[in-house]
């Protein structure tokens, strides 16, 4: 039961290099429909607070797609120029519950892979 919660308060992506040459991250609509109704061709904005404490405003869009169904882009232009975010480093957005406020606040958070000692440890990017 408590990994069914997780799942609902947080959705996740690792940055593939697509994604980073156009600043913009894709997720399949089933990934954030806990967070977000799905409207073809609307757009939506997330209030999110990084790791260091700095407001950012992403926006998003809904696409309908016979070939790979429903999807949600997420731009974030300065924000990855800013965290200079990488292939395969991990975004993590997790709801801050906002009450009936019509928008929807999220923490965000980077983790990149290091090897340390011959491991690999996944640590979280604080720029």
């Amino acid at each position: 039961m408590e990994n069914q919660q997780e799942r609902r308060q947080n959705f996740s992506k690792r940055l593939t290099q697509i994604e980073l040459e156009n600043r913009m991250i894709l997720f399949s609509y089933t990934v954030v429909a806990d967070f977000f109704e799905f409207q073809a061709d609307h757009l939506f904005f997330m209030n999110a607070t990084d790791s260091v404490g700095k407001e950012w405003i992403f926006v998003g869009k809904f696409h309908a797609s016979d070939n790979v169904g429903n999807y949600v882009s997420i731009s974030l232009p300065w924000f990855a120029l800013e965290k200079g975010l990488k292939r395969n480093d991990e975004i993590i957005f997790t709801e801050i519950p906002q009450g009936n406020k019509p928008w929807k606040n999220f923490k965000v958070v980077i983790k990149r892979k290091i090897r340390l000692f011959g491991q690999d440890i996944w640590g979280e990017l604080m720029v």
